[in-house]
C-alpha cells in the first residue's frame, strides 16, 4: 500500500511537472528539419552526440543529393562520409544510415516502418531514435525519447533512479500518459537547454524549483551529470 501511494505521489507530481512544462513552452517541436520521415531517420541518426543546430547545417545538401532511401542507399560511401563529417563519428554514422536505408529499400518497399521491433532492426536505430521518428513522423506515441536532457533532468526530478536510458523510459512510462509521453521529451529537453543545464543548472529561476528533488543541490562537481 505505501509502495502505491508513493507511486500515485510520484505520478501526481510528474503530471503537475508536464502541465507546468506545457505553459513554458506551448510550441516545442522536434528542432529537426526534415520532410519525409527517412529525412527524421537520418538526421535523428546523424543528432548523437551532435547538436541539431549542427545536423541542420548539414542535412540540406545530404538531402539535395540524396533526398530519398533509394538515393542513400545507393550513394558513395565516401560522399556520404563527406557530407555528414562535421557531425562526428561520420564514418559509423554514414555507414548507419547507408545500412538503414538499404534495409529499407530491401525488406519494407522503400518506407520507413511504424512499427518499434521493425524500427530496431534498422543500423543505427535504438529506441530513442526509433521514438523520435514514431512520435513525429508518424504520430505513434510507442515510448519516451530518453536524450542526455531527458536522462538529466528526469533524474533530477525524482522521477527516476536509474542511469540506463531503457530504464529511465520504463519508468517514465509508468509516471505519464501515453498520449503526452512525448510532451513530456521534447519540453524537457527545451528545458534542459533553457534552464537545467548540465553544468550550473538555473535553479534560481526555475518554474519546476518547488516540484525538484535536486533544487538549489547540484554542485559544480555533480553537475557533470
Amino acid at each position: 500500500m505505501a509502495i502505491t501511494r508513493k507511486l500515485s505521489a510520484k505520478k501526481q507530481r510528474a503530471l503537475e511537472i508536464l502541465i507546468r512544462l506545457k505553459r513554458l513552452y506551448p510550441d516545442a517541436t522536434c528542432s529537426l528539419d526534415y520532410e519525409t520521415p527517412v529525412q527524421l531517420l537520418v538526421a535523428t541518426i546523424l543528432s548523437a552526440q551532435c547538436t541539431d543546430v549542427r545536423v541542420n547545417l548539414v542535412t540540406p545538401e545530404l538531402f539535395r543529393r540524396f533526398p530519398d532511401a533509394e538515393a542513400i542507399a545507393a550513394a558513395p560511401p565516401e560522399e556520404l562520409e563527406e557530407l555528414v563529417r562535421t557531425t562526428g563519428f561520420y564514418r559509423n554514422k554514414a555507414r548507419n544510415i547507408q545500412g538503414a536505408c538499404h534495409k529499407i529499400v530491401t525488406e519494407f518497399q522503400g518506407q520507413v516502418p511504424k512499427q518499434m521491433e521493425q524500427l530496431l532492426t534498422l543500423p543505427g536505430v535504438a529506441r530513442k531514435t526509433a521514438n523520435v521518428v514514431l512520435a513525429h513522423a508518424y504520430g505513434i506515441n510507442a515510448g519516451v525519447t530518453v536524450d542526455t536532457h531527458v536522462k538529466r533532468l528526469s533524474h533530477r526530478l525524482g522521477l527516476t533512479k536509474e542511469t540506463d536510458p531503457v530504464k529511465v523510459e520504463r519508468d517514465l512510462m509508468k509516471l505519464l500518459p501515453q498520449p503526452d509521453w512525448e510532451n513530456w521529451s521534447i519540453r524537457l529537453i527545451y528545458h534542459g537547454r533553457a534552464t537545467c543545464m548540465a553544468r550550473n543548472p538555473a535553479c534560481d529561476r526555475c518554474e519546476l524549483a518547488d516540484l525538484c528533488a535536486s533544487a538549489g543541490t547540484v554542485s559544480p562537481a555533480q553537475s557533470k551529470s
